[in-house]
């Protein structure tokens, strides 16, 4: 079975594409469940497919030679994983895991190499995502240096709220601290401290939203400059309650490339 027509997608790199590239693309498209834990690229090995989440919440996670780990950046529907593959590299130094449970698209990765090479438009799109989430990547690595851990606890949620439909995240107190590289015993102060200003409400399972824009004003610095420059180029990256994306109401590729 194929991808459905472009105007059905929630995923914003192949809403975003020239209808003719998506034609390129559409039957080699082969819709995929994505469950938690699974995994989609594991570090410094050939990379047969991309994919492109329709729904759920993917991490990039940084693996000591000793095998400890700590979330570099995180994907939804607003991308595609492993991007190296659209820069040139076969493989990548990230493990690529869901961390939420959802659905999405995955191409084989000669296929999408050959499509793009084909393609200034898509070279465009998907450079201008990679850059996006390289820059995204950067401010985690400055978030865990200079913020206190409820601060990063707050951009973490945030992030993950862009990326989810409605206000509960599914997820547990022991895959934050992994994510977050802490002891669980600090995370769990950090929600209460979220949870005591009203910011949120932790509960088994699922940690929900309650007031975003105090969220956000607590979190200060921590969030938001990776998620403006996602905006300036693709678009506005919230696909929740209060934001569904529809197709047209993102810039289209002519104006990505400046036409």
């Amino acid at each position: 079975m194929s991808a459905p027509g472009q105007h059905l997608l929630r995923n914003r790199l192949l809403t975003l594409l020239p209808e003719s590239d998506y034609a390129a693309l559409r039957h080699h498209l082969e819709p995929v469940e994505l469950p938690r834990q699974f995994v989609l690229a594991e570090p410094n090995r050939r990379i047969d497919h991309v994919y492109f989440p329709e729904t759920g919440i993917g991490s990039l996670l940084t693996l000591s030679p000793q095998g400890r780990m700590a979330e570099a950046g995180l994907f939804g529907y607003e991308g595609c994983s492993p991007a190296c593959l659209v820069l040139g590299s076969d493989r990548g130094v990230h493990r690529s895991v869901m961390q939420v449970a959802g659905q999405g698209y995955r191409i084989q990765a000669s296929v999408l190499v050959e499509a793009q090479e084909s393609s200034r438009a898509m070279q465009v799109l998907f450079s201008r995502y990679c850059h996006a989430l390289s820059t995204q990547i950067s401010f985690t690595a400055l978030s865990n240096a200079i913020h206190q851990i409820d601060e990063r606890l707050a951009r973490w949620l945030l992030m993950c709220h862009d990326r989810v439909t409605g206000d509960s995240i599914p997820i547990t107190h022991e895959f934050i601290a992994v994510m977050l590289a802490v002891r669980r015993p600090s995370v769990t102060t950090a929600l209460h401290i979220l949870e005591g200003n009203g910011f949120i409400r932790s509960e088994r399972g699922f940690v929900t939203v309650r007031n975003r824009q105090q969220l956000e004003e607590f979190g200060r610095d921590a969030y938001g400059r990776p998620e403006k420059e996602y905006e300036r180029l693709l678009g506005p990256i919230q696909h929740n309650s209060k934001m569904v994306v529809e197709r047209g109401s993102v810039r289209p590729v002519s104006v990505l490339l400046g036409h």
